[in-house]
């Protein structure tokens, strides 16, 4: 049984990412947070583009309907998408010498034309990647880790050990619809904890623990494990196989957990399936349409959520969101694969099937692709 126990507040290295998840897909429940980046969205190149610097287009993708005199017209009800959002992790540790943020989880959610369905992936952290020129951080380009576009671009040019959030995350947006070939509408970074006050305040989150996963981190009576040789030592916290109800702080050590088997693979596919069933929880609860209740959510977490809006305004993109039904979200699992040089390990690549499901999800074949291929839906 998953035993419930309280901890201290702290700041974690995964993915906040479920929490900016929540926040765009349903809840908005940040509603009063700082923009990152500009109030634009770029239009990327294909693919296969050579990378070039990182400025963003003007023009966002959203389809907007006519205007309407309609003084009672809800928020975001012009909104008729498509709509693609970014959702990133980052890791905080910034009382390390040198820190710079790094991306620890990236997500994107794809909402078609209509926005009654969504599908959302992970992108590996290791992925190997063409991340472009960037002046804003004198960095001039490369080859590398996903994960480096994030820190690369948090660089203040000309001031050593200064680092912009924000400048990171347009570097990272920049590589992500470069190497998806997908516009990016709106995106969120979380960088410190909140995620489990708002599993907390939703009375917890039911979902179906598809492996065994003891924890790394945590006792089972919600505890931290202290430090000792070799790595963390004492009773460890176990999400047994089966239907589990898990409170906050459960929930996000439950999806940080990567020394399992499948490795960071299974670990995307946990945090996959944890969005859906907080998405689905919120959606059931109607959340994003009660402005007092998105307020007192929006009080709770304060300042933990950036948001990056593209011209979008963040009230208006939750309630567009907040129609999407239940049962709307198809979690798809993109299968990779370890690059080397030799002995030494350089990071991952999507294998051909993975990669294939971008071209079919910019065309709107994503349906047809998944039902030739339905091992890459992620069930539970």
């Amino acid at each position: 049984m998953v035993e419930q126990g309280a901890a201290p507040r702290r700041r974690w290295h995964w993915g906040w990412a479920v929490l900016a998840a929540v926040v765009l897909v349903a809840a908005g429940s940040v509603v009063v947070t700082r923009l990152v980046g500009r109030s634009t969205v770029e239009s990327p190149p294909p693919p296969a583009a050579a990378p070039t610097s990182a400025t963003p287009s003007p023009s966002p993708t959203v389809t907007v309907a006519p205007p309407t005199p309609s003084p009672t017209r809800p928020p975001g009800a012009d909104i008729k998408g498509p709509l693609t959002l970014l959702l990133v992790g980052v890791d905080t540790r910034v009382k390390i010498p040198g820190w710079e943020p790094h991306s620890d989880a990236v997500l994107v959610l794809h909402v078609p034309k209509g926005l009654r369905r969504a599908y959302l992936f992970s992108l590996p952290r290791d992925l190997l990647v063409d991340i472009p020129a960037y002046p804003k951080a004198g960095y001039s380009g490369g080859r590398t880790k996903l994960t480096h576009a994030m820190g690369y671009g948090s660089r203040v040019a000309g001031r050593p050990g200064r680092h912009s959030t924000a400048q990171g995350y347009e570097l990272l947006r920049t590589t992500v619809s470069r190497y998806t070939g997908l516009k990016i509408d709106a995106g969120a970074v979380i960088t410190f904890n909140g995620f489990d006050d708002l599993v907390d305040s939703l009375g917890g989150v039911d979902l179906y623990v598809d492996q065994r996963v003891p924890s790394k981190h945590r006792r089972p009576d919600g505890q931290h494990r202290p430090p000792g040789p070799g790595g963390y030592v004492g009773p460890q916290m176990v999400y047994e196989k089966g239907n589990r109800h898990l409170n906050g702080w459960q929930a996000l050590d439950y999806a940080r957990q990567r020394y399992i088997p499948g490795g960071d693979y299974a670990r995307q596919r946990h945090q996959q399936q944890l969005i859906r069933a907080l998405a689905r929880e919120i959606l059931s609860q109607r959340l994003a349409r009660d402005p007092e209740r998105v307020q007192r959510v929006a009080r709770a977490l304060g300042a933990t959520v950036l948001f990056a809006g593209g011209g979008l305004k963040l009230v208006d993109l939750a309630y567009a969101l907040g129609g999407l039904p239940p049962t709307a979200f198809t979690l798809v699992g993109l299968p990779g694969s370890g690059v080397g040089s030799g002995s030494a390990y350089r990071g991952e690549q999507l294998s051909p099937l993975g990669r294939g499901f971008l071209p079919a999800l910019r065309s709107g074949k994503a349906d047809a692709y998944l039902a030739a291929h339905p091992q890459l839906r992620v069930r539970s």
